[in-house]
This record gives structure tokens, sequence and C-alpha cells, in this order.
């Protein structure tokens, strides 16, 4: 029995180091999969499932000023953009800054159709609204990986690190 204890524990051990050597590549990479995937799809009429709220929403925020065939390509791209800024690691902070801005757009329709969101406010969303606040992770997910980006920044150029965060700049977010 002790054996088989010794054994699993250096097993775990194994696993715990490639978690913590891969993890957040394998995570990056899924969560850029993911937003490749949905923006791919917004290329093609009616295969998202987020295609008219979207750019109802887009409208919406927009005052009208942006229509649907405008709307939906550039959507389609941006989040094309991302999931290949995140699956490539290149660009990573501007990768992250519009996958935040992306974020935060999409939350709106929670408070701009209440009716289609919720069946129950504000602890019973519909089908779309549930879509939406799996979102939660997606954020989760993009500030593991800008802690991670930030923090082997700060690894490799210790020195230069210490200045960015003591006096930020739009050329440290690059």
């Amino acid at each position: 029995m002790h054996r088989l204890h010794l054994h699993l524990a250096r097993a775990d051990a194994s696993i715990t180091i490639w978690l913590a050597n891969h993890g957040v590549v394998l995570l990056r990479t899924s969560v850029g999969i993911v937003f490749f995937w949905f923006g791919v799809l917004k290329f093609f009429p009616t295969l998202s499932p987020a295609e008219d709220l979207a750019t109802r929403t887009i409208g919406v925020l927009s005052v009208g000023l942006v229509p649907p065939a405008v709307s939906l390509p550039v959507l389609a791209a941006w989040e094309c953009l991302i999931g290949i800024g995140l699956i490539t690691g290149h660009m990573l902070r501007a990768t992250l800054i519009m996958m935040f801005m992306h974020m935060s757009g999409t939350v709106t329709p929670l408070f701009l159709f209440p009716h289609e969101t919720w069946t129950q406010f504000p602890y019973a969303a519909t089908l779309e609204g549930q879509y939406i606040i799996k979102n939660v992770v997606l954020v989760s997910s993009g500030l593991v990986v800008y802690a991670a980006v930030r923090s082997h920044a700060s690894i490799e150029h210790p020195m230069m690190e210490r200045s960015r965060i003591a006096s930020p700049s739009v050329a440290t977010m690059s």
C-alpha cells in the first residue's frame, strides 16, 4: 500500500509540474479557439446563435449608426483576431485588451434586452442570457493569461518591469 501511495504521489507531482509549465498556454489556446470559432460562424449568415442579438445590441449602442451588414462582419473579424492572437501568443497584451473591450460589450444585452435574456430577473436566465453569462469564464481566463504575461515580463526584465508598473504608458501595453 505504501508503494502505491508513493507512485500516486510521484504521478501527482509530475502532473502538477506539467500543468504549471503548460496550463496557461492550454488555457490561452483553448479560449483562442473558442473566439476564432465563434468569429468564423458570424461570417456565415444564420450560423451563429448570437448573430441577431449581437447586431441589435451594436445597433442600440451605436444609436442606429452601424447597420447589421457592417456590424456583423466587423464583430466576426474582431473575434477572429482575438482568437488568432490567443492561439499564436503574438501581441498578447493588445489581444487581451481587445478581448476585454469585446467582453464589456457582450454583457449589455442583459440590460438592453432583459425580456430576452431573463425569465426571472436576476436569477433565471434564458438560453441567450446563459450564453452571455458564461463569458465570466472567458474574462477570468483572460485575466489569468494577462497576469501570466505580466509576470513573465517581470521575470525576463525585472528592472524594466518595475519602471513600467511605476509609470505605465500606452507603449507598454502592446
